[in-house]
């Protein structure tokens, strides 16, 4: 599933395609949607919290969208062929020179804008919010230290706690708090995990390329995620993989047993 970074620029793009335009086409491929037509109505901005997207339209209306695991939004020039085949799209925006559309995105709804909260409500602080403050940290190392016993990998992919973090930066911050995913939250500071959770996700927010070490080279943009073959970015030992979470919800995750302290699976 995108990691919270790559909801945010995708909004950004449709934002600057989109804002300030006033629709002349639109094509709504959902069931609940099928009546829907918003011709007419200017695109007023983008707005994303965690891993959803709300795009904004005159009107009071937004359209809420999620890209789950297969999810996106691309834009083309108006009469362009899309890049994806059209059975894929989901949702046409069209204005006189450009068409932006959301292939295979999920959960799709309209609704008042003053509502969008009735699908966000219950996340924690957007890490990635333009608006953060000390009392989004605050509220998110609290939501965080509420949980002592729970594996520390699987609370920062709890959205309730803060809104953004995916696998990649769950393994990462794990990482640079030198600590194994499977350490309960009691033995970090909760404050301090917050934070570099933050500082990662804004570091990739504007570009396409995810990188934690601040290198952008191919096999050097990740201290651990997804280097067995390579071995720790930090220290060249080897990296282990196993499965955090049950279910659906397990995700691969890797770890130093050289730099990181803490219980982890046996082999």
């Amino acid at each position: 599933m995108p990691e919270g970074d790559t909801v945010f620029l995708t909004g950004r793009i449709v934002e600057r395609a989109l804002a300030g335009h006033r629709l002349t086409h639109t094509d709504f491929r959902h069931p609940a949607l099928a009546t829907a037509d918003l011709t007419g109505h200017e695109v007023l901005g983008v707005r994303t919290v965690g891993k959803h997207l709300f795009t904004r339209f005159s009107g009071e209306l937004s359209l809420h969208s999620h890209l789950k695991m297969d999810g996106s939004w691309r834009v083309f020039r108006r009469g362009a062929r899309w890049s994806m085949p059209a059975h894929h799209a989901r949702v046409v925006l069209a204005s006189d020179t450009t068409e932006v559309v959301g292939f295979r995105v999920h959960d799709l709804v309209l609704l008042p804008t003053g509502e969008e909260s009735r699908l966000v409500g219950h996340l924690g602080p957007d890490l990635l919010d333009p608006e953060w403050t000390d009392a989004h940290e605050q509220a998110a190392a609290r939501a965080l230290a509420s949980r002592p016993e729970t594996e520390l990998g699987l609370a920062l992919l709890d959205q309730r706690v803060m809104a953004g973090v995916g696998n990649l930066y769950k393994v990462e911050t794990c990482f640079l708090l030198g600590v194994t995913p499977w350490t309960p939250v009691a033995e970090v500071d909760p404050a301090r995990a917050v934070a570099l959770a933050r500082k990662l996700l804004r570091a990739n927010a504007w570009r396409h390329t995810q990188s934690t070490t601040g290198e952008l080279a191919r096999g050097r943009r990740t201290w651990v995620y997804e280097r067995t073959r390579q071995g720790c970015f930090r220290c060249g030992s080897g990296v282990r993989v196993a499965t955090q979470g049950a279910g659906t919800q397990g995700r691969p995750t890797w770890f130093c047993p050289r730099c990181q302290r803490g219980p982890a699976p046996l082999r």
